[in-house]
């Protein structure tokens, strides 16, 4: 059980990853609610075939629990990708990525608060060594920021984005029993129309910036990737080891979207996200070292 849910772990954030750097790609090829909107259209019609039938034979279930399901699909899907785009036109890749890390502290915050699920000290620890790795990379490196409260717009909002899917991760324990195939299409339709009041105001503001070749790659890679197949495999690591623990998986987006962002953007990576990604990757080990020992009773 456990080596299958890091196997879908993981390459849930080996893709997130590559979103990190779909979205820094996409500045100036597609705007970001236009974006966000094609990416769902898109994943339903990857869906739809898929789920149909499925989804007629679930719906007393969906129609029962609709409100959930677009609760998550609206958080999830659209609020977080929305904002995280946005954020990648004043921020860079690799901030973005590391920041992703904040969620695990989130995640098992709100599981203690509303469903009373604990963690033990080595885990918390290991969340701690997290938390530094992101206020080392919010300041990028100087800690005076903090001090005079200089924050960078596209960091600073990044962090409502982290808030929001912190906020989908825990509410996925509310999820109603159904198969996968609907489960997806139901939350990604309601992404798709969560969306498309973004993409209208968009319109209207005439800052529509029609996808070109890479647009349309973009959209393609978040549609197929990104969406359909990472959050099929975030939600099943999530059924097998719990949010918590899957959560803490999450700190692995840093460690690929900075890798990708370096071999495929071209950023320069910095001392400082250096040592981030060193912080980040010792809490990671030691909390999910603890979590296993605690799961099986050692």
């Amino acid at each position: 059980m456990h080596r299958n849910a890091y196997m879908f772990l993981l390459l849930t954030t080996l893709l997130w990853g590559g979103n990190s750097v779909a979205g820094k790609l996409a500045v100036g090829h597609v705007s970001p609610m236009t974006l966000v909107f094609l990416r769902w259209m898109l994943a339903v019609a990857i869906l739809l075939p898929i789920g149909w039938r499925t989804i007629q034979e679930d719906w007393p279930v969906v129609r029962r629990h609709w409100l959930v399901l677009a609760a998550l699909g609206a958080s999830g899907f659209t609020l977080f990708n929305t904002i995280f785009y946005t954020a990648l036109n004043y921020t860079t890749a690799i901030n973005v990525s590391i920041e992703q890390a904040a969620m695990p502290i989130l995640i098992m915050t709100a599981n203690f608060v509303f469903f009373r699920l604990r963690v033990n000290w080595a885990q918390i620890a290991g969340v701690v060594l997290t938390v530094f790795g992101v206020i080392l990379t919010a300041c990028h490196g100087d800690p005076r920021r903090l001090l005079t409260l200089e924050l960078n717009f596209g960091d600073a909002i990044m962090l409502v984005a982290v808030v929001l899917y912190s906020s989908y991760s825990v509410g996925l324990r509310l999820k109603p029993a159904m198969r996968w195939q609907s489960l997806m299409l139901a939350m990604s339709f309601a992404a798709l129309i969560t969306s498309l009041p973004f993409f209208l105001w968009e319109a209207a503001a005439s800052k529509v910036i029609v996808p070109d070749a890479r647009g349309w790659a973009v959209i393609v890679y978040t549609a197929i990737g990104a969406s359909v197949i990472s959050q099929i495999t975030y939600i099943r690591g999530n059924e097998l080891i719990g949010a918590n623990r899957a959560g803490l998986f999450i700190n692995l987006v840093p460690i690929f979207g900075t890798l990708l962002s370096v071999l495929i953007v071209g950023e320069t990576f910095q001392l400082y996200q250096a040592l981030a990604l060193v912080l980040v990757l010792g809490g990671i080990g030691l909390a999910e070292y603890s979590g296993r020992k605690m799961a099986s009773g050692v």
